[in-house]
Order: structure tokens, then C-alpha cells, then sequence
């Protein structure tokens, strides 16, 4: 197994409905931004929408990051738009979805299950530079939480910003980090 950590997003070109339209997708459109991408089974599920619409409350915030959000599932763009219509949970995704019904996107990144033709819940997020520094990837019965995420995401840019310093567990926008140097050996 290759470590996926800092290797670089797949090329990929896919169907997405977002804000009632279908459009495609591809690696292209997130060269130059951070962007996370939020893999889960299939729409018209139980887990799933918590996920989704725990994103949806939170989109706001990702966005005065900078950070776009992709939701990712094996289903295609027309099942988006119909578990869109019919979903209230769903109804307030402002953010992409995206149709992997061949699960190449789901495969590049490590999460499909060939079997079923699903994808685990797998959360990426990829820098400006089209790498990936945070990966988190759950067997499909354990649901994530986007204000974690959100930590992990201002961590992430906040390391991208002071290379010379690291975010300590817990660490929050704000709190004190560490600058590592033979100093710190031994005396955390």
C-alpha cells in the first residue's frame, strides 16, 4: 500500500449536481485552492445524511477558509438531485456532489468497496498544490463531524503557513504551537 499522505490528487472528470444544476467536475477545477473531499456510501441512506447535512451547516465556515467541499458517492448526478429534492437534510447542501457511478474517483483515493460498488466514509483535504495532507477514512457504520474536520482543516493551513511549526493535539485557531528543536526532546 502507497502512503496517500502529500501524494498528489488523481486527474479525474465527473458529473456533480450543485445549486440545481448538473455541471462536471474535474481535478482541474481544484488546482489552486484547498479543497476537501467527503466520500460516503450511497444516498438515500441513514448515516449519510447526518454527515452531509452536518457539512451543510458548517459549509459557510469552510468557505471563509477557502476550502471548497466535494461530497463523493457511487451514485450518479440524477440520484444527487432527486435525494435533493426529497430530502430536507440534503435540501440545504450548497456544496458539489459528485456522481462516481464507475467508482474510479472512489478507487483513486483508496475507498471504494469493489464488491459493492460503494465507497467508505473518506475524507481528504488537498492543499493549493493538489496534495493531500489529511486523510480519514471510517468503516461505514461510524459517521464523522465537521467541526473536528474544520479543526484539522485551520491546522492544516496554519502548518502551511509557519513551516517551522507543528499543531499539538487538541491544538485550535489561536492556542499556542510548537516549534520543534532539540530543546523540546524529551521535556513534553
Amino acid at each position: 500500500m502507497q502512503p496517500i499522505i502529500n501524494s498528489q490528487l488523481p486527474e479525474f472528470n465527473v458529473q456533480a449536481y450543485h445549486n440545481g444544476d448538473f455541471k462536471t467536475v474535474t481535478n482541474n477545477d481544484v488546482k489552486g485552492k484547498w479543497a476537501i473531499f467527503f466520500f460516503y456510501p450511497a444516498d438515500f441512506t441513514f448515516v449519510c445524511p447526518t454527515e452531509l447535512g452536518d457539512m451543510a451547516d458548517k459549509y459557510a465556515k469552510f468557505q471563509e477558509l477557502g476550502v471548497e467541499v466535494y461530497s463523493v458517492s457511487t451514485d450518479k448526478h440524477f440520484t444527487h438531485k432527486a435525494w435533493h429534492d426529497a430530502s430536507d437534510t440534503i435540501k440545504k447542501i450548497q456544496y458539489p456532489m459528485l456522481a462516481d457511478p464507475t467508482g474510479a474517483l472512489s478507487r483513486a483515493f483508496g475507498v471504494l468497496i469493489e464488491e459493492a460498488g460503494l465507497a467508505y466514509r473518506g475524507t481528504f483535504l488537498v492543499n493549493p498544490e493538489g496534495q493531500i495532507k489529511v486523510t480519514e477514512i471510517h468503516d461505514n457504520g461510524i459517521g464523522r463531524n465537521a467541526d473536528e474536520l474544520l479543526r484539522k482543516v485551520e491546522a492544516a493551513q496554519f502548518v502551511a503557513a509557519h513551516p517551522n511549526e507543528v499543531c499539538p493535539a487538541k491544538w485550535h485557531k489561536g492556542d499556542a504551537t510548537l516549534k520543534p528543536s532539540i530543546d523540546l526532546v524529551g521535556k513534553l
